[in-house]
């Protein structure tokens, strides 16, 4: 699970692949000199680093996503839930309601979820 964590700038390097997925490869040099100011270098030493740990695919020149950002932020949730509270998915409900107050709409799509994830 370590190899899906990201640091702060890798994250940033991860949304310009995910929102404009597939692209050529000097599409995202081009765009990481300009949103991150990284040089051609740096933008293919993350992008080996991020492939070889199984988060993006660089195919004949084309980089695309092996697990959607969706599936990432699904991952590291587990991953809190497992390290933080054992596990336990309502340990962690209640820690988190403990602080927050839920609204009724927020209340109804749990509920859905819990109903759609119930075991046949």
């Amino acid at each position: 699970m370590d190899e899906l964590k990201l640091g702060v700038v890798e994250a940033q390097f991860a949304d310009i692949i995910w929102l404009n997925e597939p692209l050529a490869s000097r599409e995202l040099v081009r765009l990481c000199e300009e949103k991150l100011k990284w040089k051609k270098s740096t933008t293919y030493t993350v992008l080996k680093k991020l492939c070889d740990r199984g988060i993006f695919k660089n195919v004949d020149g084309t980089v695309s996503s092996v697990i959607s950002k969706a599936e990432y932020f699904s991952a590291q949730s587990e991953k809190i839930v497992n390290d933080s509270f054992g596990g336990s998915l309502p340990a962690f409900i209640a820690a988190f309601t403990s602080r927050k107050t839920l609204t009724d709409e927020e209340i109804a799509q749990i509920r859905s979820m819990i109903e759609s994830a119930k075991e046949e």
